[in-house]
């Protein structure tokens, strides 16, 4: 028995597509199982409030296998959507353009102050959970185990915690 382990969920952005694409490449007739797991968008979400109560869009700034004009279209689509729009691999001691350039490409499409949560190894050791707004948002430490929320026009802080109304008349 062979074990493949991945952080957050093997299908998202995790083990699961390249074990599979390997197994059909090689034709091997094994049984493979993806068992899902807590995302680093959930697990994050969860430790800012309610960010992500509707449509949200999950999208990696990492530049290594994805084109950088890829990525700026998929984002500038989310922008445009009004998506919550959570960030996956923000930044690493290599690469900082990326989440400068999406940075200003936020900015562009949402107020400065759009909520934004901050968090750094979710649910792990040293976890760190920020919640400031997008003009101030290079102002904190990110990495690359750093997930990002940037809410949307509906997205508000309420006693500390992020909420992202669904549209519920409850006052």
């Amino acid at each position: 028995h062979v074990a493949v382990i991945s952080s957050g969920d093997a299908g998202v952005y995790g083990m699961a597509g390249p074990v599979l694409e390997v197994a059909g490449k090689e034709n091997v007739q094994i049984p493979v199982e993806v068992v899902p797991g807590v995302t680093a968008a959930t697990a994050a979400a969860s430790k800012l409030g309610a960010p992500i109560m509707g449509d949200f869009a999950v999208i990696s700034l990492s530049d290594i296998l994805t084109p950088w004009d890829n990525i700026e279209r998929r984002l500038r689509a989310a922008v445009e959507a009004d998506f919550v729009i959570v960030l996956y691999n923000p930044k690493s001691r290599s690469r900082h353009k990326p989440l400068e350039k999406a940075h200003k490409i936020l900015l562009e499409g949402r107020a400065a102050d759009t909520p934004v949560g901050i968090v750094q190894r979710a649910g792990r050791q040293g976890e760190q959970v920020t919640i400031t707004t997008l003009e101030n948002m290079l102002n904190h430490p990110i990495d690359m185990a750093t997930t990002i929320i940037v809410g949307n026009s509906k997205t508000k802080i309420i006693d500390g915690k992020i909420v992202t109304s669904r549209g519920y008349n409850l006052l």
